[in-house]
């Protein structure tokens, strides 16, 4: 929704007026023709021109560089821009651009939709939100069992047309219609456990779920809904008698007010979303603070005396310390629990200590503490520096390596960029097979970067996307795909 409205205030600004570097530009720099939109771009235009003409036309910079460089076809997100010479100074650039007609204001009511844009993608969904809950007036308006969604708008059944448009089907206008019956429209789907937003389309007006509190402001004037689909549930048996049960961890911030369970005939419930990792948690029986009774098995301090419970969502990794037989005491602390070195103390195996962890897919830092000593891990080639200070690197299920196939020679080479705050020193590569190489794991999006090789920036020489930076110098540029 938030992408349509962008397109919508471009093409009317485009169509309208043009503006750049002072100059007016001509309206059919900007058109519509035969279900496509097109550009025209003049290949005389300055740097400055270039850029203020992608801004105002919200053009991926990865697009622009494209053409500017000859190509004629130019795939980004699943979307491919065709690129044709006009003549020996003028190119068009265009895509498919797709059309919903509103029934509800007449046929000229067109809210223009670009269906194959992939710019919200649940999988960011669920890696930033590290828990959930729904908040829905009604009861049976959405039920999630079994990797089934079933969303109900009652009522409306005077409407024409009732389309279901969120971040899992890309926002599209057509691919969900909704069923008409006798006390509203349905429509069942598949969903993985997550975060998602939607809207009605109804008769063409888009429209947040009336019975939904859960809400997110959408940046032009209204909100979208929300919907978790769960995949866990905090149970306390017993307590019956009990007036006020609450549910409260690591995963939000301890709030001892937010989650209050929900009664059940064996004692309490809450049903939620938790996104992949090891979470700390309590129960709050009538103001008394305790752990899980039907959790004894893992339990650890929580650094004043007491003990909370622990549970793991998704893959555990082993963390292994090889030898120290001698060692009284061994803990893990890392940036996924605060670097708290009193909780995550390891078991003794007969060649070190280990400890298994549930973590979500990312990249992490860690460090061994030996009897109070703060130690990286010996066997773990990836840090973050070669000092002394530097923390062990943990990359848990990358999904991309970065590869220097040159300088052999180079004595330290590291990789830099958006996804590190442009960090030098933060992800120092390894040398394996004549290459310098780093995993990582990285959200669906586009991140720009560059080599540092013995302290000088390069570009990456095996891939041809890049951008111009601030200082001229330019950065690769790289997609992960959803």
């Amino acid at each position: 929704m938030n992408k349509m409205k962008r397109w919508l205030s471009v093409l009317m600004l485009a169509l309208i007026y043009g503006y750049v570097s002072g100059q007016i530009i001509p309206k059919e720099s900007c058109s519509i023709d035969n279900g496509r939109i097109i550009f025209k771009l003049d290949r005389q235009w300055t740097p400055e021109e270039k850029r203020e003409v992608m801004l105002l036309f919200d053009l991926d910079s990865t697009v622009m560089a494209g053409v500017w460089s000859g190509k004629t076809e130019i795939t980004v997100k699943g979307v491919t821009w065709k690129v044709a010479k006009v003549n020996n100074r003028i190119l068009e650039l265009s895509k498919p651009l797709d059309t919903v007609v509103s029934s509800s204001r007449g046929v000229n009511d067109v809210i223009m939709v670009d269906d194959t844009w992939a710019g919200i993608v649940d999988e960011t969904e669920r890696e930033k939100d590290p828990y959930g809950i729904n908040k829905f007036t009604l009861f049976n308006v959405f039920q999630y069992v079994n990797g089934k969604a079933r969303f109900f708008l009652p009522s409306r059944t005077g409407a024409r047309n009732v389309y279901l448009s969120g971040s899992f089907n890309n926002w599209s206008t057509t691919q969900m219609p909704l069923h008409k019956t006798d006390t509203g429209w349905v429509i069942n789907l598949k969903l993985k456990p997550g975060k998602y937003r939607y809207k009605y389309i109804i008769d063409g007006r888009w429209t947040p779920d009336p019975y939904n509190r859960q809400r997110e402001d959408d940046t032009y004037g209204s909100y979208n809904s929300v919907v978790f689909c769960f995949n866990f549930q905090f149970i306390l048996r017993g307590f019956q008698q009990a007036k006020r049960v609450v549910v409260t961890g690591s995963f939000n911030g301890w709030n001892p007010d937010e989650l209050r369970m929900f009664p059940t005939h064996t004692g309490w419930a809450m049903p939620m979303y938790l996104r992949d990792g090891t979470y700390a948690y309590k129960f709050i029986v009538d103001g008394k603070w305790m752990p899980d009774p039907d959790n004894k098995k893992i339990r650890r301090p929580d650094g004043s005396g007491n003990f909370n419970s622990f549970t793991g969502i998704g893959d555990s990794v082993v963390f292994t310390l090889k030898g120290y037989p001698n060692a009284r005491k061994v803990a893990l602390a890392g940036n996924f629990n605060g670097w708290n070195a009193g909780e995550l103390f390891m078991d003794k195996t007969a060649g070190g200590w280990q400890l298994p962890y549930a973590l979500a897919p990312g990249v992490y830092e860690y460090k061994f503490i030996v009897d109070g000593e703060w130690i990286k891990d010996p066997s773990n080639p990836l840090v973050t520096d070669p000092g002394p200070d530097a923390n062990s690197i943990l990359v848990f299920q990358p999904n991309y390596t970065f590869v220097l196939d040159q300088y052999s020679d180079a004595k330290k080479v590291t990789v830099a960029g958006s996804f590190n705050g442009w960090n030098k020193d933060a992800y120092l590569m390894t040398r394996k097979d004549f290459k310098w190489v780093f995993p990582i794991r990285l959200k669906p999006g586009k991140y720009t970067y560059k080599f540092v090789v013995d302290g000088k920036w390069i570009l990456d020489p095996h891939n041809d996307l890049w951008e111009e930076n601030e200082y001229g110098t330019g950065n690769s540029v790289l997609w992960i795909e959803p």
